[in-house]
């Protein structure tokens, strides 16, 4: 029952291309000084999220094996009550057996030209006409 709850819950708050991908590893909030304060934000939360370790790109005959992780990705998303939300992400990579050839799992995580969500950058540019660089929601 807590796993579903907790599912729900994740379902709720982060974008569903995320939730389906990618599993939560940890939260972490951190305070924002007054000084770079913009608007009614008091904190930060940051979630780090590691990819699921399923490759979906397999080509029939060919072996992956596991090789790490490529750089995290920092994906902006909406605040939180008053907290600005960061997503850290974490994509897996693999190595082909057969080629030697290092790959990974695309993903459309964040609008185009952005760091923000598809959903929050679509919001964005749905009251301003645009999408910010900086504003008291990114």
């Amino acid at each position: 029952m807590i796993t579903d709850i907790y599912g729900q819950l994740l379902s709720l708050i982060l974008p569903k291309e995320i939730v389906k991908y990618f599993d939560l590893v940890n939260v972490e909030m951190r305070s924002i000084p007054e000084a770079h304060q913009m608007g009614v934000e008091t904190g930060e939360l940051f979630f780090y999220l590691d990819e699921k370790d399923v490759y979906r790109g397999a080509i029939e005959g060919h072996r992956y094996r596991p090789n790490g992780f490529y750089e995290p990705s920092r994906i902006r998303d909406f605040p939180l009550r008053d907290k600005r939300v960061t997503l850290i992400i974490r994509r897996r990579r693999w190595v082909d057996a057969a080629t030697g050839e290092s790959v990974g799992n695309r993903y459309s995580l964040t609008a185009e030209g952005t760091r923000h969500s598809v959903e929050f950058a679509a919001f964005l540019k749905e009251c301003f006409g645009q999408i910010p660089d900086i504003s008291m929601f990114s």
